[in-house]
């Protein structure tokens, strides 16, 4: 049982959203505790309900109470390990309130510390073969996953961010100086993983290169992920997400504003409806990280060009919205920006 950690982790029904990301962020128990005064437990809050909260578009300023699960699953205190752990095994369970008799929070029990370290044996596919042509000069010699945030190539912090979580399985997708990729990386010896790599002789687009994989992949779902992203997700969260959802893939979204800057006005037969000044719209935006089924990666052939987003329509997909740091290094700016970030961040 995880001693004392569960008080950090604990919030009134009154505290807002916004209270409750942060907690999750700094605790990384993927999990808040909701109780009133005398630690009597009211509910739960997971990362999966922020992020289904997120999608629905509520408010930052909303009280947990709205989301929360007033029925959890608990243990009592008596409970050794064995039993904790089969019936989290047995529901698909990440973590379980500890309560007394008398309901009474006295602890937090999770998955990751019954099993010690996880290991995924999911494979990571890591797309590196684009031409990074808007940074250029920098990627006039040198692909753009080998530019350095800090003291180290993008695609280097990816893939240690990766092995920190507990995985173990990479594929990196190649083309332009794909040989400066695979001097860097070898086969992974290193970092103690294994590195694969898959050649593009031709552009495929974001999908069209997984068809390139081999066949004897792990029946597991796969995680793809653009090689020039910077995030903070939990990977394993992530996976929990997309198993729950049921669905052939998901999609990994952030929330994107855009502020008009004039007065819009709505008509109706010549005559003006309402006047909003300078209304602000809210987008999610795709991400550039997915989780896929195997069974969806067999059916591209790696023959011709695709694109994820025209591969992903009209197909049962889900999205996580991502609320931890995340920067695409697509253009200068927002190389200049990771590296201001990168010590403060990493």
């Amino acid at each position: 049982m995880i001693k004392n950690e569960w008080r950090k982790v604990l919030l009134a029904p009154e505290d807002l959203l916004e209270h409750a990301i942060k907690v999750l962020n700094e605790s990384g128990h993927r999990i808040v505790l909701v109780s009133d005064e005398s630690d009597m437990l009211l509910g739960t809050v997971t990362d999966g309900d922020i992020r289904r909260a997120l999608i629905n578009q509520l408010s930052m300023e909303s009280p947990v109470s709205l989301i929360m699960n007033s029925n959890p699953v608990v243990l009592g205190c008596q409970a050794n390990d064995k039993e904790m752990l089969s019936l989290m095994t047995d529901q698909c369970l990440l973590h379980v309130p500890i309560v007394n008799k008398d309901g009474t929070l006295c602890g937090l029990e999770t998955l990751q510390n019954l099993t010690e370290r996880r290991v995924y044996d999911n494979p990571v596919f890591l797309m590196a073969g684009g031409f990074g042509t808007r940074l250029y000069p920098l990627t006039k010699d040198t692909p753009k996953p080998l530019l350095k945030v800090g003291k180290k190539p993008i695609l280097e912090m990816i893939i240690e961010q990766f092995i920190t979580q507990g995985f173990h399985n990479f594929y990196i997708s190649t083309h332009f100086k794909s040989e400066q990729i695979r001097d860097y990386f070898k086969k992974g010896e290193s970092y103690n993983v294994s590195i694969k790599y898959v050649h593009e002789d031709v552009p495929l687009g974001t999908a069209g290169s997984l068809g390139l994989l081999p066949d004897n992949l792990p029946d597991l779902p796969i995680i793809v992920m653009n090689g020039d992203l910077l995030t903070k997700i939990d990977f394993g969260s992530l996976l929990y997400f997309h198993h729950e959802s049921n669905t052939e893939a998901t999609m990994c979204v952030r929330e994107y504003d855009f502020q008009v800057p004039y007065g819009v006005v709505e008509i109706d037969n010549y005559k003006i409806k309402k006047i909003v000044e300078k209304p602000i719209h809210n987008f999610f935006v795709n991400a550039g990280i997915y989780v896929l089924s195997i069974n969806l990666v067999d059916k591209i052939d790696g023959k011709s060009y695709l694109d994820m987003t025209d591969f992903l329509n009209n197909r049962d997909v889900s999205t996580f919205p991502i609320h931890e740091y995340w920067l695409d290094i697509g253009r200068m700016e927002e190389y200049e920006r990771a590296n201001r970030e990168v010590g403060n961040v990493f």
